[in-house]
């Protein structure tokens, strides 16, 4: 169940996790948006480039707007060496800790169908998954894998394991009428599993697109990507075992941890001529490039952070990363409309501006209520927590 819990002291938790989830989270709750309505105000080539890097690709390619799940994905992995597994070494059964990530992965699951609005609009030709429910779903197999392994190498095979075998699956077993290995929206084995298996409605259309209306033809959040997502939360596992070893210098920290992104990297670019970076269908090489940048961006923030210490600036990141969820629920999903309380206080000065203008009154009045809403939260020391 959802619990609101007190601020943990800074001293029991690395505070650039912290800080990254919150740099993660400010571009869904408004820096996108931010950085586009810019490049229409001063417009440059740069801001223009900055501002296409904020669009998801169709189908193969990579934007940065295609790291900002799988890097919440990978820091939620992160905190499982911090908050979950030392539990067992504390002597919480196994039992314990399995009932505990079911519970959150049912809940995140509730949440999701909540936010793609069935209750608003009923269960008929609903969608029963969401960016939440893949956050539960990968969360709990990655957690189950963690919870009954004991050894580092038994993990890695686990990760090697799913990396291997789900690019297997893709590449090599075929779908009725096309084949194996066509990695297109209507080839792919992703959307045939989706529609044999998957209720409700599906959201993607022939093109990679989202239909304007009526069901798709797959799924970006379906069965299999769901399963190959538990990679990237492995992933951040490992970064997190990282970070927290006692006896390791704060520069072998870095130096592993930029290794480790710089190697997965240069493979999903080595492998990707042939298999694809796509985002739609979370193939492999997707993995193997979002979680090295992932890499690379930990250790940033740690060597800055928590080595150099320098942490004030970190400050507007952490309110919004230590309730990430909550925030992605009101204002991503609406459920607090904060665009009409932005308006009814900043409009009479939007609408005296030109449109681009306006647009940028009102995207700054946006980013920041959800933050002094955050910031009133951070002040009370309440932190929801999934």
């Amino acid at each position: 169940m959802t619990n609101i819990i007190p601020a943990l002291d800074n001293k029991t938790r690395l505070l650039s996790i912290d800080a990254l989830r919150g740099f993660d989270m400010f571009w869904i709750i408004g820096g996108g948006t931010l950085i586009e309505v810019l490049s229409k105000c001063f417009p440059s080539g740069f801001l223009q480039s900055l501002a296409a890097q904020m669009e998801h690709v169709p189908w193969i390619g990579f934007h940065f707007e295609d790291l900002i799940f799988p890097l919440f994905m990978f820091i939620s992995g992160a905190t499982i060496p911090i908050a979950l597994l030392p539990k067992l070494g504390k002597g919480n059964p196994k039992r314990d800790l399995v009932i505990k990530v079911t519970r959150r992965m049912v809940l995140l699951i509730i949440l999701g169908i909540i936010y793609n609005g069935t209750m608003r609009n009923g269960f008929a030709n609903a969608r029963y998954v969401s960016v939440l429910a893949q956050i539960g779903v990968s969360y709990f197999i990655a957690s189950i894998i963690l919870i009954y392994t004991n050894s580092l190498k038994t993990r890695l095979y686990w990760l090697s394991g799913i990396l291997a075998g789900y690019a297997i699956v893709q590449l090599l077993i075929p779908v009725p009428g096309i084949g194996a290995g066509v990695l297109t929206p209507e080839g792919c084995i992703n959307g045939y599993v989706d529609r044999l298996f998957l209720p409700g409605r599906l959201a993607y259309g022939h093109d990679g697109m989202l239909p304007s209306s009526g069901n798709g033809f797959y799924d970006a959040l379906g069965i299999l990507s769901i399963l190959s997502a538990t990679g990237i939360t492995l992933m951040g596992y490992f970064a997190g075992q990282i970070l927290i070893q006692k006896n390791s210098a704060p520069r072998k920290k870095f130096v592993t941890l930029v290794s480790a992104g710089t190697g997965l990297i240069l493979l999903a670019l080595c492998i990707c001529p042939f298999y694809p970076i796509i985002k739609n269908c979370w193939t492999t090489t997707y993995n193997l490039l979002t979680g090295g940048i992932s890499f690379l961006l930990i250790a940033l923030f740690y060597l800055i952070i928590d080595v150099w210490e320098f942490k004030k600036w970190t400050f507007f990141f952490r309110v919004i990363g230590m309730n990430s969820i909550f925030i992605y629920l009101v204002v991503v999903g609406n459920l607090v409309d904060v665009n009409s309380t932005t308006l009814s206080l900043v409009g009479w000065i939007s609408g005296s501006l030109s449109q681009n203008g306006g647009q940028l009154v009102l995207t700054l009045g946006d980013i920041t209520l959800a933050w002094l809403l955050l910031y009133f939260m951070y002040r009370k020391n309440i932190f929801i927590k999934v």
